[in-house]
């Protein structure tokens, strides 16, 4: 089972490149962030003609979040429970799907903007209701896969500078504590548990010619439960992806899983 996440940066402009990837990656399930679509300008059609059934969670102009399915789609519910309080209400950045057994969470996390603002502490507070909803209403013990832009780079080895982030957002110790709680629910990042080395980078920003000169961060995460993850055969950030015309800024990531023995 192949399953992706990819940060389009405005499906609108980026449509036909998505389809295009879409023909030659393959995935079984893609899961989309920062559609910035409305749910009725979502392009359902154009995706089931590629076999894709899809779902999708949009507010319009900004955020929104996808998933793309041709294993089935299933049991779909948007943002938290009625018992966990979104800081972001509203902002359309949670899809949960069930996909061939496995259930799939795309998540689009607030970005915070600058420390030591209310931006910021409702990004750490959203990140606590993202842990405690899915502690509450899934078992580490189930096949669960949470992916998608977390904007959160996790250790400085997913740093292209921890120079160049220090006292910005997204490398803060208690961003990292709260990815770190995720993990320690019970997920595991999967492209992390095949590639120690750093360098390795899923974002780069349009300025400066970052992505030239490889200037970039991994904030992109596939998180998934043990069993899930315990059958991992390989992960990738597709770079190609986030080449030539009109490119997002981020960059898909894949992970393929064995088949249930």
């Amino acid at each position: 089972m192949r399953i992706a996440t990819w940060n389009v940066n405005s499906l609108k402009a980026r449509q036909e490149r998505v389809e295009e990837w879409l023909a030659y990656a393959r995935p079984d399930v893609l899961c989309l962030q920062e559609t910035k679509l409305s749910d009725d300008a979502f392009p359902h059609l154009s995706f089931s003609a590629l076999g894709y059934d899809s779902v999708h969670h949009g507010q319009g102009q900004w955020n929104g979040v996808a998933i793309l399915s041709r294993v089935g789609v299933s049991d779909v519910t948007t943002g938290f429970d009625a018992d966990h309080v979104d800081p972001y209400e509203g902002d359309a950045r949670v899809l949960a799907a069930t996909c061939d057994g496995v259930r799939v969470v795309s998540v689009y996390v607030p970005n915070g903007r600058e420390v030591a603002t209310e931006f910021y502490d409702r990004k750490l507070a959203w990140l606590d209701a993202l842990h405690d909803w899915l502690a509450a209403t899934q078992s580490p013990d189930a096949e669960l896969v949470v992916l998608g832009d977390f904007n959160v780079a996790p250790e400085d080895r997913d740093l292209w500078s921890p120079k160049a982030f220090k006292g910005s957002t997204h490398v803060t110790a208690p961003e990292r504590a709260a990815v770190a709680r995720l993990c320690e629910w019970g997920m595991v990042d999967v492209f992390r548990s095949c590639y120690d080395d750093g360098d390795l980078f899923s974002y780069w920003d349009y300025r400066r010619g970052d992505f030239h000169e490889h200037r970039g961060m991994r904030i992109d995460l596939v998180l998934a439960t043990t069993p899930l993850a315990a059958r991992t055969r390989w992960a990738v950030v597709d770079r190609n992806a986030r080449k030539g015309k009109q490119p997002s800024d981020h960059a898909p990531v894949i992970a393929d899983f064995d088949d249930r023995s």
